[in-house]
C-alpha cells in the first residue's frame, strides 16, 4: 500500500451484500443496486470499496464459499469495469477461494477478520496474488463473540496477536508494505475494551505496520451516544476518524463515506500543522 508519512489517510467504504448485517442487512443484495452504492461511495471520496458476501456481526452465522461468491463476484465485476483505475476494490472473508475468485474478478485486497485463522491458505493467496491484506483480531467467532468477551491486558494481548499474524503473513511470502493490522472494534470486546483500544491507538500504529480503524456504527458507538439507530451514529463515527488520523490511523473502513472524508481530511490539516 502506498502509505507514507505525508500521504493523506484513505477511506474504505463498506459495500455489504448480506441480508444480516447489522446496518445495512438487505440494503444491497440486487447486484445494480450496490455498484451504485459503491460508484456514490466512490465520489464520495472512497479509496476503496470493501465487498463481503458475509456479516459477521455478533451472532451471524457462516455463510458457505459458494454462496459468498454469488453474492459478490457479480458486483466486483461490475465494478472493475466502472470505477477509475485508482479506486481499490477488497474482498471482506476469510477463505481462501472467495478470495481467489476475488481477485481473478478484480478485487484488489483482502480484508480477512480472522488474520488467516480461518483458513491458512488466504495468506499463501495473498502472496501469489500480490495483494495487501488487512489482519484484523477477534476473540472467539461472530456467533459467539460478545458472550462475556474476557483479557487480563486487551491492548497488550492484541498488540501481541497482531504481530503475531503479521510474522506469519510474513513467513507465508507477504511483503511487508502488504501488510495492514485492525484492532477490531466490536470484534469479542466490551464496551471499555473498546473505549482502552481507541485510547492507545497510537501503540497499534507504533508497531510499524499501516493500521485499519473499523468503527463505524459499531454497538459500542450506539451505547455511549444512547442511539437505536445505527445510521444515526454519523457523528459518533466521525469522531473515531478525527481521533484516528491524529493517532496515524491510515486507513478508515466506514459506511458514510464524504461524512468521515471531511472528518479525516480535518484532522489530517491539524496534523500536518503541528
Amino acid at each position: 500500500m502506498p502509505f507514507t508519512p505525508d500521504s493523506p489517510p484513505w477511506i474504505m467504504g463498506i459495500l455489504n451484500i448480506t441480508p444480516d448485517s447489522f446496518s445495512d442487512g438487505g440494503t444491497f443484495l440486487d447486484p445494480h443496486r450496490a455498484v451504485e452504492h459503491a460508484l456514490a461511495m466512490e465520489a464520495a471520496g472512497a479509496d476503496i470499496i470493501d465487498v463481503g458476501g458475509e456479516s459477521t456481526r455478533p451472532g451471524a452465522d457462516r455463510v458457505p464459499e459458494h454462496q459468498q461468491l454469488q453474492r459478490v463476484l457479480p458486483v466486483i465485476r461490475a465494478l472493475r469495469e466502472r470505477l477509475r483505475p485508482g479506486t481499490g476494490i477488497s474482498i471482506d472473508t476469510t477463505l481462501a477461494g472467495v478470495a481467489e475468485q476475488a481477485c481473478l474478478a478484480g478485487a484488489t485486497m483482502v480484508n480477512d477478520i480472522s488474520a488467516g485463522e480461518d483458513d491458512p491458505g488466504i495468506l499463501r493467496l495473498a502472496a501469489e496474488r500480490k495483494v495487501p491484506i488487512v489482519l484484523m483480531h477477534k476473540q472467539g467467532m461472530p456467533a459467539d463473540m460478545q458472550d462475556q468477551p474476557g483479557y487480563a491486558n486487551v491492548v497488550a494481548e492484541i498488540k501481541d496477536y497482531l504481530l503475531e499474524r503479521a510474522e506469519m503473513a510474513l513467513r507465508s511470502g507477504i511483503h511487508t508494505d502488504r501488510i495492514i493490522l485492525d484492532p477490531g472494534i466490536g470484534f469479542g470486546k466490551t464496551l471499555q475494551h473498546n473505549l482502552q483500544l481507541m485510547a492507545n491507538l497510537e501503540t497499534f500504529v507504533n508497531l510499524g505496520y499501516p493500521i485499519l480503524l473499523g468503527a463505524s456504527r459499531k454497538a459500542s458507538l450506539a451505547q455511549i451516544c444512547d442511539e437505536a439507530d445505527r445510521k444515526e451514529l454519523v457523528g459518533a463515527t466521525c469522531a473515531t476518524t478525527a481521533l484516528g488520523v491524529l493517532a496515524g490511523v491510515r486507513l478508515f473502513r466506514v459506511h458514510d463515506v464524504k461524512e468521515n472524508r471531511q472528518a479525516a481530511a480535518v484532522a489530517w490539516a491539524i496534523k500536518k500543522s503541528i
